[in-house]
């Protein structure tokens, strides 16, 4: 199963990318794809959901692996502050900060690059890293987008209502290590 590169990815691909362990490819050579979550992602926040896009310098027809990070509009600095205004107030926030805050102080030069790196640190943080290690991995498993998701808390939920799709950090910085608890759930 390939899967494209992701910014703070959704939940639901945090999922396939445990539930397909075993054939799981991220694909960096595939054509550069416009708004979606390879450079942006979803948060909660008290007026609801917010966008966190990553500015890139992107042609039509790039590939994936040669689109470089822009630099331009302090979007770091812009980010973290979102971050810290929506989940400053969870209850995980804390406790992962100093984990996730290194990636909007080291710049980047390719959204993979970058991509990659989160993407490692999300698999260490949520647990999947021990899980797939500790267990032996049956890779038959329906596609996300047909998983049954059930909701979990989430800061802003009496407010807003449960929103699905949000990024993983949604579901790091509210369950913790429980994290895993709620991924591993989605196998048939």
């Amino acid at each position: 199963m390939t899967l494209h590169t992701t910014y703070f990815g959704p939940v639901e691909w945090y999922a396939d990318l445990l539930h397909h362990a075993d054939d799981i490819t991220i694909d960096g050579g595939e054509r550069y794809v416009k708004q979606t979550t390879r450079n942006h992602c979803l948060i909660a926040t008290a007026s609801g959901t917010q966008k966190l896009t990553v500015p890139v310098t992107a042609a039509n027809g790039m590939l994936t692996k040669d689109v470089r990070i822009s630099d331009h509009g302090n979007w770091r600095h812009l980010h973290w502050q979102a971050l810290c205004s929506a989940y400053g107030q969870s209850p995980f926030f804390d406790y992962y900060a100093d984990d996730i805050r290194p990636f909007y102080e080291r710049q980047w030069d390719f959204l993979i690059d970058y991509n990659n790196a989160i993407t490692e640190k999300m698999r260490e943080l949520t647990g999947i890293s021990d899980y797939l290690r500790n267990h032996k991995k049956n890779s038959d498993y329906n596609n996300y987008s047909h998983y049954n998701l059930q909701q979990y808390y989430q800061t802003f939920q009496r407010r807003n209502g449960f929103i699905p799709g949000l990024s993983v950090l949604d579901l790091l910085f509210n369950m913790g290590s429980e994290s895993i608890l709620y991924l591993i759930k989605y196998k048939h």
